[in-house]
C-alpha cells in the first residue's frame, strides 16, 4: 500500500498517511473527490476522485441543473409620487406667503400623490417612491389645513385685507 499526502480545506498539507487512513478521512468527510492528493512515486498532485484506488468511495451524483437567471426589472420611482411631492412642497411654501392663492397646488399635490400611492400599491415590483408620495400628501393636506385656518381666522377677525409686493387687496 502506498502513502499519500493531501491538501486540506484550510490549505495545509497533511500526511504522509496510508491508503486506509485516507479512506477513513473520506468516510469522515475530511476529504472529498476534489481534495488534492499526492501519491508517493507519482509526479503530480491530483484530485482524490481521479485516483483509481479512491474513485469508488465517492458518489457520482450529477450536479444539479443550472436554471437560467430570472430577469427582474429594476424598480423605478413613480413619477406621480415625485410630482405629488413637488406640489406638496410648493403648496406648503406658498400657503404661508399668500394663503388664498394656492388651492391649485394643494389639489394637484393631493391628486398626484394619491395616484402615485395607488400605482405603487398596485405594482410594487415596478415602482418605489411610497415615501415621496406620502410626503406630498402630508404636505398638501397640511397646507389645506393652514389655508382653512387662515380663512377661519380672517372670518373671525373680519380682516380680509392684505398686501403682496406693495399691492393692497381686499377679499
Amino acid at each position: 500500500m502506498g502513502r499519500y499526502q493531501i491538501i486540506g480545506a484550510d490549505g495545509r498539507q497533511y500526511g504522509p498517511v496510508s491508503g486506509e487512513q485516507l479512506r477513513q478521512w473520506i468516510a469522515e468527510g475530511r476529504a472529498n473527490a476534489q481534495t488534492y492528493a499526492y501519491a508517493e512515486g507519482t509526479a503530480e498532485w491530483k484530485p482524490l476522485g481521479t485516483l483509481p484506488e479512491f474513485a469508488g468511495h465517492f458518489t457520482s451524483a450529477a450536479p444539479p441543473p443550472i436554471s437560467p437567471p430570472t430577469f427582474r426589472p429594476a424598480r423605478k420611482t413613480n413619477p406621480y409620487a415625485i410630482i405629488g411631492m413637488i406640489f406638496g412642497i410648493l403648496s406648503m411654501t406658498c400657503c404661508c406667503a399668500f394663503p388664498f392663492g394656492v388651492p391649485l397646488f394643494v389639489l394637484l399635490g393631493i391628486v398626484f400623490s394619491t395616484v402615485g400611492l395607488a400605482q405603487i400599491s398596485r405594482h410594487p415590483e415596478l415602482y418605489e417612491g411610497r415615501s415621496q408620495a406620502l410626503a406630498g400628501l402630508v404636505l398638501s393636506l397640511a397646507s389645506l389645513l393652514l389655508i382653512a385656518g387662515f380663512f377661519l381666522w380672517s372670518l373671525v377677525t373680519g380682516n380680509f385685507h392684505g398686501s403682496f409686493n406693495g399691492t393692497k387687496f381686499t377679499l
